[in-house]
């Protein structure tokens, strides 16, 4: 399903699409094409794309791309897939009771949760937050420990 996403594997690409997507709910996801949670993801994101496009532009960033390296460190990829969320070219920031807060790691459990997490974040930027509460109960958040190397 992913072939109905745009892709993007170039730095300039990410860029212009976070600098050009105005007054929408930009979507990130980072992963592998070749990832069966990543393909999960896809199909629920490629199912909603339709129906958030008022508001919303769903694009996907291939973490094994050299030229993307840059964005994977600075959003620290470490966990696939992970989806980073902008409006205005600035980065939206979720809180879902989970230790990060800069980006949703894991698959939605059904495309509806993925429409309210994205009209939540659509929602708050209206509004001039950066920062929104995760719509989701907390039984249908991923859940996942953080390992911090070298500390």
């Amino acid at each position: 399903m992913s072939y109905l996403l745009t892709s993007l594997s170039k730095k300039h690409e990410v860029d212009s699409i976070i600098r050009d997507t105005i007054d929408k709910v930009l979507v990130l996801r980072f992963g592998r094409a070749s990832d069966s949670v990543c393909l999960q993801l896809d199909q629920i994101l490629s199912k909603a794309a339709r129906d958030v496009s008022k508001f919303a532009t769903v694009a996907l960033v291939d973490v094994d791309s050299e030229d993307v390296q840059v964005y994977v460190k600075y959003f620290d990829i470490s966990l696939i897939p992970s989806t980073v969320f902008f409006f205005n070219a600035h980065h939206m920031k979720m809180d879902s009771g989970t230790a990060d807060h800069t980006k949703w790691i894991g698959t939605f459990h059904r495309k509806q949760d993925f429409i309210d997490v994205v009209e939540a974040i659509f929602r708050g930027a209206m509004k001039g937050k950066l920062i929104v509460n995760c719509p989701l109960p907390p039984e249908r958040i991923p859940k996942y420990q953080l390992l911090y190397k070298d500390v």
